[in-house]
């Protein structure tokens, strides 16, 4: 079984805690980036998520949002998996969407990553 809750490192050298996961899947924690465009520091943003919980033999789905606070006007939606390896080795494979926030609806198509 993988356990979302812990620590987590990402090949970007960012880092996201995630809190115990409750019995509906709910979750909570904090993203710790270092890949912004305005500086190298590391930043930290609530986020906020839910886990599926696997059917029989399967990984569990997740998916969360991070609201980048304090340094930036974006949002991120976050979905994924989790896998353990023969080793016991967990990894999360994840795909994100990034909104930003533009200043007119004629700025739509660049809001997107």
């Amino acid at each position: 079984q993988c356990q979302l809750s812990g620590l987590w490192r990402n090949e970007l050298n960012s880092l996201m805690e995630i809190s115990a996961v409750r019995d509906d899947g709910g979750f909570q924690g904090k993203y710790f980036t270092r890949v912004t465009l305005a500086s190298s520091c590391v930043h930290a943003s609530p986020l906020s998520g839910a886990q599926q919980q696997p059917g029989e033999g399967g990984w569990p789905t997740f998916a969360f949002t991070v609201r980048w606070d304090k340094f930036s006007n974006a949002t991120t939606a976050f979905a994924g998996q989790c896998f353990v390896d023969t080793g016991g080795k967990e990894t999360l494979t994840t795909m994100w969407l990034l909104r930003e926030a533009v200043g007119s609806l004629d700025e739509d198509w660049r809001a997107m990553r």
